[in-house]
């Protein structure tokens, strides 16, 4: 098992990243969570298996149609509770 926290830039919230991210890892069979930030960034928590939770992070890496992603932080996180994936209200 991995988990990683994940911070995506660039045009990523408007164009419905949280809701792809959601398929995404529902899809995946990942745990974890979604939310927009204050300053424009999403960021996410993906755990699961390690190649599961690798493909996520390059799902992320180019994201849905309309989104422009520039740049992503990917760091080492504690594993979350186990559940379903989900999207988290705004900060």
């Amino acid at each position: 098992m991995r988990s990683v926290a994940v911070r995506i830039e660039g045009r990523v919230q408007g164009v419905g990243f949280r809701a792809w991210t959601r398929r995404q890892a529902a899809r995946l069979s990942l745990a974890g969570w979604v939310r927009n930030e204050p300053d424009g960034t999403v960021s996410a928590l993906f755990s699961g298996p390690e190649e599961l939770v690798e493909e996520m992070v390059a799902l992320c890496r180019r994201g849905p149609p309309g989104s422009v992603v520039l740049r992503i932080g990917v760091s080492e996180a504690e594993h979350p509770e186990p559940g379903a994936f989900t999207i988290l209200t705004n900060r």
